[in-house]
């Protein structure tokens, strides 16, 4: 191999993955993984972590075979990470102190209500109305609490992942929104593009499934409300799907520049080739209902790929199985491929394994490379009433053989957060 194939057609450094971990609630580590979602299973259930009583959603993807404390997002957000990191090094034959920077896409973190009004019985009055921070502070200056600190804190995570596996550098921790797994990835490409680092560590994780979030996303009409059965809930690109289903999980991926992964003997498990972001001011949570920044993001991740429509053979859609969000995607993508898309398979892993959120772009992402390194495209489950206005192949049901060389995996997330990532299964 000649050093001109290890730079991209900007002759930026080509961007390998080496080592790849996941946790849904399919199950812990890839070969399980990988097993359910190509045979069509769901992890969807219903929700025995809390009490669900008078909500209407009732169901969920959570990741409960993990035993942690039930109220505690950080310490499951926490472990979901470790464990996937520790598969990816494996993968990737690392051990040791890990030589590069750590970026994590993070769930936002918030004291769980028990928390909350043992903290308000011990604050004294605050000196304004309304003032709930100073008297968190105040709270915590009265009685000091490193423990219940270290859950609240947004970085927290990062830190102890920072500590466990020797990252270099102050590890970067990120939130943007259901687009954040992506972006984690996009910043690792960015600094190994950048030729700040040879190797960068990649890390998105979610385990904030709470009665709370489900309040939240339910006053806003997003969630699924199909509770019997669960598993069938969630429905992308069907005409009755009617929302959403929270879930959990992780994903790690280990980036590192073409050339020091060919010089160390790694396996090469796909290529890093092209990242897209655009924002979308239209709505706090509803994305612009013409799809300009959806198409846009599209477009700049072909762009920064080097590729065209037609070198794209699969499509890792977002497809969160909520009525708008489908329908706008739907039409980004038309908008992109034009009558080409009728002839790309299109599937969502959210019908099986629900939406995780802050780590869907990553969880997606290893997703992506494994359909391209086994030659099998997974089906989007619970496809049995076409949407007559979202004309798709989606895979529907079954599994698929079929040899894929380049996929496009899209994240679209609420606050007008998007990206999309391009990943080859080889360098040229």
């Amino acid at each position: 191999m000649t050093q001109s194939r290890f730079k991209d057609h900007l002759g930026r450094p080509l961007v390998a993955v080496t080592g790849m971990g996941v946790i849904t609630s399919l199950g812990q580590g890839l070969d399980d993984n990988w097993s359910a979602l190509t045979g069509g299973v769901s992890g969807i259930h219903a929700i025995n972590r809390f009490p669900t009583e008078g909500l209407s959603t009732r169901i969920s993807g959570t990741v409960d075979f993990i035993d942690l404390p039930a109220a505690n997002a950080v310490e499951r957000s926490y472990a979901m990470a470790r464990e996937t990191t520790i598969e990816a090094l494996a993968a990737a034959g690392l051990s040791g102190d890990f030589a590069g920077p750590l970026f994590l896409a993070a769930p936002p973190v918030e004291p769980e209500w028990a928390d909350r009004f043992a903290l308000a019985d011990r604050a004294p009055p605050p000196s304004h109305p309304g003032d709930a921070y100073e008297r968190f502070l105040a709270a915590m200056r009265q009685k000091p609490d490193p423990v219940f600190l270290e859950a609240v804190q947004f970085g927290s995570i990062s830190e102890r992942l920072a500590d466990r596996f020797g990252t270099r550098g102050l590890p970067v921790t990120l939130s943007t929104a259901c687009a954040s797994g992506a972006t984690a990835i996009q910043l690792g490409v960015e600094a190994i593009r950048q030729g700040r680092t040879e190797r960068a560590l990649t890390v998105a994780t979610d385990g904030s499934v709470s009665a709370e979030a489900l309040i939240r996303f339910a006053l806003l009409s997003a969630l699924s409300t199909q509770n019997d059965p669960p598993e069938r809930a969630s429905k992308p690109f069907s005409k009755d799907r009617d929302g959403f289903v929270i879930a959990e999980g992780a994903a790690t991926l280990v980036l590192e520049t073409l050339e020091s992964a060919v010089s160390r003997g790694a396996k090469v498990l796909g290529i890093m080739r092209g990242c897209g972001e655009k924002a979308d001011h239209f709505h706090r949570t509803r994305s612009s209902p013409d799809g300009g920044p959806a198409i846009a993001t599209i477009r700049a991740a072909l762009d920064d790929a080097g590729l065209s429509e037609e070198g794209i053979g699969y499509v890792n859609a977002h497809g969160t199985s909520t009525p708008e969000n489908d329908k706008m995607e739907y039409g980004a993508m038309l908008a992109v491929f034009g009558d080409g898309l009728k002839d790309i398979p299109v599937s969502s892993n959210k019908s099986m394994i629900g939406h995780t959120l802050t780590a869907a772009g990553a969880v997606e992402a290893v997703f992506s490379l494994q359909t391209m390194l086994t030659g099998t495209v997974p089906p989007t489950i619970n496809y049995n009433n076409p949407d007559p206005t979202v004309v798709l192949d989606v895979v529907p049901n079954v599994k698929r053989d079929q040899s894929v060389s380049a996929v496009l995996s899209n994240s679209f997330g609420f606050g007008g957060q998007n990206a999309s990532l391009v990943m080859t299964r080889e360098p040229a």
